[in-house]
């Protein structure tokens, strides 16, 4: 299955339309809003929280978002509510309520964070509570993870739903904590046919890689991240079919 039409309509706002001066932190309800308003296709990150309900959040730590110590998977979905996320005047999204939201209205694009530690297959917990808040979605949406287990996992619980990987050309100072056997494995993209994918979302300043071009050339769709300005479009858009893109109005 192919991603629908809808994700090649419109830029994809990354972590929703978030703009901290006027009140919408990244992944809030209120970037949520304004990208619907907008007419933007939405990407957001999902982390668990204590008692396994998938929450709108992209770190693994609440401090730089909300000001408070501490891991998202430290505190159940009500605490996590009642953390107010710095710059708004709300709480933690969970997807369930970031759906309700969004209700159709533009494609979503999910990601799945890694919850192995080092892209391993010590997954399975929040790619199945996702599926079960998903399977009853009528409006647009794919998802991804930059782990291939974690696509694999979903997509055997929801075959009918388009998948992808997050990819990188991952460089040791982007991603010091991974192994460099890891790295050197995954930059290669290997697992694009095993995970059931139809789609990447790379990492824009490798665009040009020969991997990206045989995938392309093979029928892959390909998304990207992330862009911050016009110029960063003009020249991504040579390659990738659409951007997910913050910090201006694509």
């Amino acid at each position: 299955m192919g991603l629908p039409e809808a994700f090649f309509a419109h830029p994809i706002a990354h972590r929703a339309y978030h703009d901290l001066a006027a009140g919408r932190p990244e992944n809030s309800r209120a970037a949520v809003r304004a990208a619907v308003a907008a007419g933007y296709g939405i990407e957001i990150d999902l982390q668990p929280s204590a008692d396994g309900v998938p929450m709108v959040f992209h770190d693994y730590d609440l401090k730089r978002l909300t000001g408070t110590s501490g891991r998202v998977c430290g505190l159940t979905a009500a605490a996590l509510a009642a953390t107010p996320l710095l710059g708004g005047d709300e709480g933690i999204p969970t997807l369930a309520e970031v759906l309700e939201i969004v209700a159709g209205q533009v494609p979503l694009l999910i990601e799945i964070k890694d919850q192995d530690g080092a892209m391993g297959s010590s997954v399975g917990a929040l790619e199945a509570a996702a599926a079960k808040v998903l399977a009853g979605y009528t409006g647009p949406f794919a998802v991804m993870s930059f782990n291939p287990h974690s696509v694999a996992a979903f997509h055997a619980l929801l075959p009918d739903v388009p998948v992808g990987l997050t990819t990188s050309a991952y460089d040791a100072a982007g991603w010091p904590l991974l192994p460099v056997k890891m790295r050197d494995q995954l930059r290669d993209i290997p697992d694009y046919d095993r995970v059931g994918a139809c789609f990447i979302s790379h990492e824009a300043a490798d665009l040009g890689a020969q991997r990206v071009a045989d995938l392309k050339a093979k029928g892959a769709a390909i998304l990207c991240w992330t862009i911050r300005s016009p110029e960063a479009e003009a020249t991504a858009r040579k390659v990738a079919q659409n951007i997910t893109f913050e910090g201006y109005a694509a």
